[in-house]
């Protein structure tokens, strides 16, 4: 597990810790959210401190947790990292329901791409999401993304399948 802290107009960028179980359970129970993400919605605060103590092991990704500057409360997570396959470094994010469309998710996926690019020289970035998902899509272009075509996305358990769409940049 990285050490990292990053600090945003509106977030702090933290490690995330077994300790904010209960404030992550609200966004990866609430179906809304969990439509668009490879995880299937959460039942059990169990299965959100087993997801949460697996990230220590972690040391390929940059995992982090969004907390509001304002009131300091966790409103999301999120990733980047170097993906060898695709020959670029990848990410995604998710929030509560309650922060979609205020601009956080850019806010957050620019300083992890800003992270990456001065720590590790990074240039080549690529996400993806599900294609009804368009407002993700959103954040991908404002972050300096295009859209490179469509592939298939998949719940890691395999329950659902459907077109995700493609993005890549070089910044």
């Amino acid at each position: 597990m990285h050490d990292i802290h990053i600090n945003t107009e509106r977030l702090l960028l933290r490690p995330l810790k077994i300790e904010d179980a209960e404030e992550v359970f609200e966004w990866v129970r609430d179906e809304r959210v969990a439509r668009y993400m490879v995880y299937t919605t959460y039942t059990d605060i169990e299965q959100v401190r087993a997801w949460l103590a697996s990230l220590e092991q972690d040391t390929g990704t940059y995992n982090f947790g969004f907390e509001r500057i304002a009131d300091g409360r966790l409103i999301g997570s999120g990733d980047i990292g170097w993906n060898p396959r695709k020959g670029s470094w990848g990410f995604g994010y998710n929030f509560r329901y309650d922060c979609w469309g205020v601009g956080y998710a850019t806010e957050a996926v620019q300083a992890m791409i800003n992270y990456a690019r001065v720590n590790f020289g990074a240039r080549k970035f690529a996400s993806s999401h599900c294609e009804p998902n368009l407002a993700s899509g959103n954040v991908m272009k404002k972050c300096g993304l295009h859209f490179v075509g469509y592939g298939t996305f998949q719940k890691l358990d395999g329950s659902a399948q459907m077109r995700s769409m493609e993005y890549e940049g070089e910044l």
